[in-house]
């Protein structure tokens, strides 16, 4: 019983000096030629023209969230339609419970104009 454990605290601190023995290696046989290029701040590789700090419309990521929530709902739904034919009544009207839910969310977030591009 004992030894089980002892091969479980030895997982353990291997699998915890593992990542700084790579890190330690990379840090070691990294390249050391830093140059002003190397050391400026990179933000998409392009200089900008202009003011950098323009505002976007909130409704943009609004509408870019409601699309991530419901194609990832759209996911879950997959599962149900493989398997239709062998679930029974609970898990039909479970999934009928889903879809409903998913209605109305999609109904609220076109009511509170979110749907609306501008």
């Amino acid at each position: 019983m004992l030894s089980e454990y002892g091969f479980i605290a030895a997982l353990g601190i291997i699998a915890f000096i593992f990542p700084f023995v790579g890190v330690g290696v990379a840090w070691l046989l990294r390249p050391k030629r830093p140059d002003p290029i190397k050391n400026s701040i990179y933000e998409c590789g392009v200089e900008t023209i202009g003011d950098t700090w323009v505002q976007f419309r909130a409704q943009y990521y609004l509408f870019a969230l409601i699309f991530v929530i419901f194609d990832i709902e759209a996911i879950f739904l997959f599962p149900f339609a493989v398997a239709f034919n062998q679930l029974g009544l609970f898990a039909v009207v479970e999934a009928f419970v889903f879809i409903l839910i998913l209605i109305l969310g999609l109904v609220y977030a076109w009511r509170k104009g979110a749907l609306e591009w501008q």
